[in-house]
């Protein structure tokens, strides 16, 4: 190759490199460009599909008012074409409102002027939609200068949704204000602590509780209702609540208005962090609970003292209290019963006690016992016969928690008094009815309510008229024609009047018709009807008639001998006269002197003498002392000589007998009123009978003393003593003879006359005897009478 066509060569070869390069370039660029266009068709596509599938419809609006704008903006605005100026947006046909229309149009024309973007909603008048259209000044990108485009959104179930939430809205502000209300009016404080636990709402309660001014001055100055301080205090509960998002619940003390009161605290999580409250008094139903419980203590150890035995169960049916009378009727350990047994447990080891009635089918009845837990209609009540002869009442009482109170009362005894009643009341009706009185008994209300054979044959009455339990007027109006004197009926009606109102005991006589006599009485009942008895006494009214007739005539005959004593001894008294007189001129020598045996006998004529006259004037007062109190004579009488005058006119009688006599005046027998010459024949008589109860060597004795109220005489001696026969008649006149010196038998008058004259004196007089233990007679005589 020669060195021309190497550069050539070369050349061609920088030419051809060159346009290598060039077709390279030009393919790379061809290709680059192929790609942008691609990518460029691929996002005019997809921004296609977002403007298709976008919610919103874009329109432009250029300057000249021209409007590009999809056809699916007719369907919205209800038009039949899509509007192709802003002017159409307004139509006859359909579109906006004339107001919405003027309104979009300002908006748009102050976005064009000065770029500032704008919302509006408006409403199609020719169809249901509600349009939200924001609008904006349009970028140079879209080359239309001086044009906004807007973006339309189908906003009508967002206004819908807006218009729901609207009311919704509403309605929780007015339940808030009714919640705010109610909270404000609640009877209980309440309130509101924020997250960090300081009050930020009170209701008034709250605030009148801690005396605050309002609920607002309470939350101001952070009074605290509950008491203690510091979050173990009264935010305890709120802390907890807040911490745990779980409500808490707490007994919490406080001082209310001065009054120290219990509380139970609320404590309630909300939903922001704070913590809601309110608190109940319960100081009330603290006391009610504590007043509960002692009277469940109260009640139980009642029921632990009652003779009847008391078993009660739980709602789960198992035993929960038991008294002793229980454990003893039913021979149950304590131990056991301590466990709390199910009911029917227990009913089996009563069973097993042989302490149930007997039955054929025990689970049958077991299962009808176990039903009183759920009864309604109160308690039950059955009586259970057990083996034995014990008699059982049962009561059952469902108890409102669901428990049962089973209460065994024994009543063996009862029942076995009640059959000894029965037959006692059958004796009494049979011996009421073969009584020989008439008896009825009658009730407070006068009704006749019992009444025997006797007594509806006294009366002649009907069972049929007795079977109505007539009235007491309406019986003694059947009852007065049986009587003599009709009027006499009316003292039943009174007499059972007295016995059943005014519970006296009264009686009365009647005479019947047919010459009968009945003695009425009535007597009241301790049950307050009264006893209504009738006795014949139509024999016993003729044996006192006839003891009446002889009585009279026998103190005719007393009085017809008691004159004729006196009469006699009046009569003697004048023969023994003369015989004490010519017996003393005899012995005065008057007849001339005689020898000693005439003497002699003229001495015993004479002491024979004196003793038929002492006799004589003692029958003489006797027969005139015969009143209820023989007159005596009233002046001061002393006892001392009195006694001595009556010892020495005794004396001669003593020493003939060779009696030892003691006599004993003290000086404090003193004075008494009364007649000295009876007091003294007392004191004489006694002696005298002291002589001749007295054997020879005897000894008597003769003491008088006396009290301020009384003197006192006491003649003893230590003779044979009397029987007690004797000593019961020793002052019945002529009742017991007595004994002369010489053993001979006489009249015995001392005694009697004795005791007339004492009883004269307001005195009394008796007598102590036993055979062979002497005799002793206490006279007592007052001072004043």
């Amino acid at each position: 190759m020669n060195a021309t066509g190497v550069p050539e060569l070369v050349l061609s070869g920088a030419v051809l490199a060159i346009l290598l390069i060039a077709a390279s370039w030009t393919l790379y660029f061809g290709l680059r460009t192929r790609r942008e266009a691609t990518a460029s068709v691929a996002d005019q596509e997809r921004l296609s599909a977002l403007l298709r599938t976008s919610p919103a419809l874009a329109v432009i609006v250029r300057a000249d008012g021209r409007l590009d704008a999809p056809d699916q903006l007719g369907d919205w605005l209800g038009l039949a074409a899509a509007p192709r100026y802003l002017a159409d947006l307004a139509s006859e046909a359909g579109g906006l409102s004339p107001r919405d229309a003027d309104a979009l149009a300002a908006e748009i024309a102050a976005a064009q002027k000065s770029g500032r973007p704008f919302s509006r909603s408006v409403r199609a008048i020719g169809s249901s939609r509600a349009l939200m259209i924001r609008g904006a000044k349009a970028a140079s990108e879209l080359r239309a200068p001086g044009g906004v485009v807007l973006w339309v959104f189908d906003a009508t179930d967002d206004l819908a949704e807006i218009e729901r939430l609207s009311d919704e809205v509403a309605a929780a502000h007015r339940a808030f204000d009714v919640l705010t209300g109610l909270i404000q009016a609640a009877p209980m404080p309440m309130w509101y602590r924020g997250a960090d636990m300081r009050l930020a709402m009170v209701n008034s309660h709250y605030a009148d509780a801690v005396d605050a001014a309002d609920p607002e001055d309470a939350v101001g100055r952070g009074l605290e209702l509950l008491e203690g301080g510091g979050l173990g205090g009264p935010l305890a509960g709120a802390v907890a609540a807040r911490d745990s998002d779980r409500l808490q619940v707490k007994a919490m003390p406080a001082t209310i208005k001065g009054e120290r009161r219990m509380l139970r605290v609320y404590d309630v999580p909300m939903p922001d962090g704070g913590v809601a409250g309110f608190a109940v008094d319960i100081e009330d139903l603290e006391q009610a609970r504590a007043a509960i419980k002692r009277l469940g203590e109260t009640e139980r150890a009642t029921l632990d003292r009652l003779s009847a035995g008391v078993a009660q169960f739980g709602a789960d049916r198992a035993l929960s209290f038991f008294n002793q009378p229980f454990q003893r009727i039913f021979g149950i350990e304590s131990e056991w019963l301590a466990d709390s047994p199910e009911f029917d447990r227990v009913l089996e080891r009563m069973r097993e006690g042989n302490r149930l009635p007997e039955v054929r089918d025990f689970p049958g009845w077991k299962a009808e016992r176990r039903a009183w837990f759920v009864a309604t209609g109160g308690a039950i009540e059955e009586q259970w016969h057990l083996p034995g002869g014990v008699h059982l009442r049962v009561v059952a009482q469902p108890l409102p928690d669901g428990g049962l109170l089973l209460i065994f009362e024994d009543r063996t005894e009862q029942v076995q008094l009640a059959s000894g009643l029965d037959t006692l009341l059958r004796v009494r009706a049979a011996t009421f009815e073969n009584l020989f009185e008439a008896l009825g008994v009658f009730a407070a209300d006068g009704r006749l309510q019992i009444w025997n054979n006797k007594f509806r044959m006294l009366w002649d009455l009907d069972e049929a008229f007795l079977a109505t339990h007539p009235r007491v007027d309406a019986l003694a109006e059947k009852a007065a024609p049986r009587l003599a004197n009709p009027d006499r009926a009316a003292l039943i009606g009174e007499l059972v009047r007295a016995a059943t109102v005014e519970r006296q005991q009264r009686g009365g006589q009647v005479r019947f018709a047919d010459g009968r006599y009945f003695e009425f009485a009535a007597v009241p009942l301790p049950d307050g009807n009264g006893l209504f008895t009738m006795l014949d006494t139509t024999d016993r009214r003729r044996i006192e008639t006839a003891l009446r007739d002889r009585n009279e005539a026998l103190e005719a005959a007393d009085r017809v001998k008691t004159s004729f004593v006196a009469n006699m001894s009046y009569e003697l008294r004048t023969p023994l006269t003369s015989i004490s007189g010519f017996a003393e001129m005899l012995s005065a020598g008057y007849g001339g002197k005689l020898n000693d045996t005439a003497g002699s006998y003229v001495e015993a004529i004479l002491e024979s003498v004196q003793r038929l006259g002492a006799l004589v004037d003692d029958v003489l007062d006797l027969t005139q002392s015969d009143g209820p109190e023989p007159a005596v004579v009233r002046e001061e009488v002393d006892l001392v000589p009195l006694a001595r005058g009556a010892a020495r006119a005794v004396a001669p009688l003593v020493e003939r007998r060779t009696l030892e006599f003691v006599v004993e005046v003290m000086p404090s027998a003193g004075i008494v009123r009364g007649d000295p010459k009876r007091i003294r024949q007392v004191i004489e008589h006694l002696l005298r009978h002291a002589v001749v109860g007295t054997p020879p060597g005897g000894r008597i004795l003769l003491h008088v003393d006396g009290d301020s109220s009384a003197a006192r005489v006491v003649v003893s001696d230590d003779g044979a003593g009397m029987t007690p026969q004797a000593v019961a008649r020793a002052f019945d006149r002529f009742a017991e003879p007595g004994l002369t010196r010489d053993g001979e038998r006489a009249l015995g008058l001392g005694l009697p006359l004795a005791k007339q004259f004492v009883e004269a004196h307001g005195g009394t007089i008796e007598l102590m005897s036993e055979p062979g233990e002497g005799t002793a007679i206490t006279v007592l005589l007052p001072r004043n009478r």
